[in-house]
Formats: structure tokens, sequence, C-alpha cells
């Protein structure tokens, strides 16, 4: 029914309505188009209203203040051969930063230290530096960032947030950099990567020292989020942020992210991102009783988004959407492309303008919306 109010938004608003709401001004609503250059050669077209545009320019008019790019490690050669899963290299990102720098947006970027996709499942170490001893490695991983940084500031697209590895749940660069349990020999190398890596973006960033976040993909998991943080300080790696992947599908109910959130900004005193989630516009079931549609995903973002404006001591700092820019059916990758900004016609969906007024607003309103937010099937 449309006027049935979910199970799930009944929890929400109930924990909540007890809260003072946040009057923090500085939210990130941000939005992940790595692959935006690449769609727009092979023919998609971005629309608002059935107006053809940029897709930077559209999110930024609607609210979106930040914008997350990938950043591979991978060859012209293999960028060549196999565009979709190799070509956000640097001669690809840096250009598109630029764009989104000159569009008046934020950038956060997101080194994977891969040739290609980086996620828990997968770490693959960079062809290149397969061949190296350990202290080459740590060598190589502060020349890489370093050089990278350098790239990006001499166009003119300095990042203000940089991610050291994308869900680095079980490390990186596997295996030297790979991790589990509480096994100490393991945890130093990652540390040691990790520590290289920051101080490369330093070296070249001075005195626009962007804020380093590390990013894993236990947004529903305080226990796995504990274990992840708790250990990585024992290393000693500067960072600013925490960032967490959190999917519904995968990561279980908005409650988990609730408790996950407040818990970890109790812990470790730091402003905290969801650095990617989504929802489906559609599909063929709804998701924890969220109804798998464009006001679904309007309704998922608003009470997130109260989540995360309310966590402990505002730390709770923003939000991306990740796989924004897809199409479908046009660009139905894993089917990305019926969880992204933009219908099957082209047209930018509600969903960005929620997401954006988290961005814009000084304050969330007493009412948020509620009612409507947390109705089903509108």
């Amino acid at each position: 029914m449309r006027s049935k109010l979910t199970y799930l938004a009944i929890i929400a608003l109930g924990i909540f309505l007890a809260w003072p709401v946040s009057a923090q001004n500085s939210f990130i609503a941000g939005a992940d188009l790595s692959l935006l250059a690449y769609f727009e050669t092979n023919g998609i077209v971005y629309k608002d209203n059935g107006q053809p545009g940029d897709a930077i320019k559209i999110l930024k008019s609607h609210g979106i203040n930040c914008i997350r790019l990938r950043l591979f490690t991978s060859s012209a050669a293999q960028a060549q051969a196999d565009p979709y899963n190799y070509i956000n290299n640097l001669a690809y990102t840096v250009p598109l930063a630029v764009r989104v720098k000159n569009a008046g947006l934020q950038f956060m970027l997101d080194f994977h230290y891969s040739d290609t996709w980086a996620d828990p499942g997968h770490q693959i170490m960079p062809l290149a530096w397969r061949n190296l001893a350990f202290p080459q490695l740590v060598q190589a991983m502060h020349d890489y960032n370093s050089n990278c940084i350098a790239a990006f500031a001499a166009a003119g697209a300095m990042p203000d947030y940089v991610q050291v590895g994308n869900e680095i749940t079980a490390g990186m660069m596997w295996p030297a950099g790979r991790i589990s349990g509480n096994e100490t020999a393991q945890w130093s190398r990652l540390g040691q990567l990790m520590k290289a890596a920051i101080e490369g973006i330093k070296d070249a960033a001075n005195p626009s020292m962007p804020k380093i976040v590390v990013h894993i993909d236990r947004g529903g998991d305080w226990a796995a989020t504990k274990w992840f943080f708790d250990n990585l300080n024992r290393q000693d790696v500067p960072y600013d942020i925490i960032g967490e992947s959190y999917y519904p599908f995968y990561h279980g109910p908005l409650t988990n992210v609730m408790t996950c959130v407040s818990h970890a900004a109790q812990r470790y005193h730091k402003p905290i991102f969801i650095a990617e989630t989504d929802l489906p516009w559609i599909y063929s079931t709804n998701v924890f009783q969220i109804p798998a549609s464009s006001s679904g995903q309007v309704q998922f973002v608003n009470i997130l988004g109260h989540v995360m404006r309310n966590a402990p001591n505002n730390f709770g700092a923003g939000i991306f959407w990740w796989g924004a820019e897809y199409q479908w059916p046009n660009a139905n990758e894993a089917g990305v492309g019926t969880r992204s900004f933009f219908g099957k016609d082209g047209n930018l969906l509600p969903v960005a303008d929620a997401l954006g007024q988290l961005g814009t607003s000084l304050n969330l309103s007493a009412n948020l919306n509620r009612m409507s937010a947390l109705r089903t099937g509108q």
C-alpha cells in the first residue's frame, strides 16, 4: 500500500526522533562517475528533464558536491585491449578530474593499487611490480603515489580526499599486503605500504595535503570494522577519515549501518564516509522492505542520510553513490545500470536531488520529509 510504513522505517524513525538534528554544513553528497568519459565515448547521453547535458554539471545543479574517481595502475596497452576493466589509469583519470574541478566540485581520488578492479575478493598486484622485493615495493608505493598526485596538481585537479586503497578489508596488493586475523607480520607489511603511499602523497601535495581516507567494505558489520581499525591503528598509519561500503543487499538492513557508524564514531573519533552505496530503481523484489523503485532510492537516501547526519559528535561526514553514471540497458554491466542516477531514458532520477539536499542544506529540517520519505511505493 502506498501509505504503509516499512518496518525498517519505523525503527529508524523511533531511534532518530529523539536525536537532535545536526547543524553541520560540510556534509559530502558524492557520486562515483569513474566511467563517465568511457560511456560518453560510447554514445551514452545524460539528460536532465529531457535536456542533454554534461553529467557533472547536471549533478552539481542538483546539489552533488563531490565526485569520486578510481585510479588503476594499468598500462595504455591494457586499457586499449579491455577498456571497461582497465581504462581508469592516470591518462584517462586526470582529464576527468579536471572537468570535476572546473565545474567547481570537490574531488575524491580512489587509488586501487591494481591494474584493474580492487575489492575485498580481488587485490591483484600491479603487473609491473610483481617481481619487486618488499623494500622495493614500499619505495614503489611512495614514488607512484607522489607521481600521481603531482600529475593531478600540475593539471589543476588536486584531490580534496584520497583513498589509500579500495575496500582493503583483506589488505592490498596480494600477497605482499594481504591480511587475515591478527597476524603481526602481515599487518606490519600493510602498514608500511600505506605509510609509504601517504608519505608520497604528502611529498607531492604540500602544502595542500588532501584528507586521507581508509576504505573497507563492512558498513553493516561493526565487529569486522572494529577488528580492522584496531589492528590498523596499531601500525600508526596516519589517516583522517574512515570509509565504509554499505550495500543493503550485501550488508544487511539499515539498522546494521546505524550500529556500525555509531560505534565507530565513538571509538575512533574520526569522520566517517559511506564511500560506496546504491539501491536499484528497478528490480524483481524489494530490498529489506524498501521498494526497488525510483521512490525507493529516495527513501533509502533519506534514511541513510539521517543516520549519517546524526552520528555521534557529527562524525557522519558524507555519502557517495557508486555507479551513478551507468545507464540501463546501454551500460548494464553486472546489473549496475539498474542502480544508477539515470533511468533507461537517460534522464536524471529523483535520488540525485535526495542526496544533493543533504549536501546543500545547512540543516535537515525537523520533518526531513519524514512521512513522505518513509512511505513506500511513491
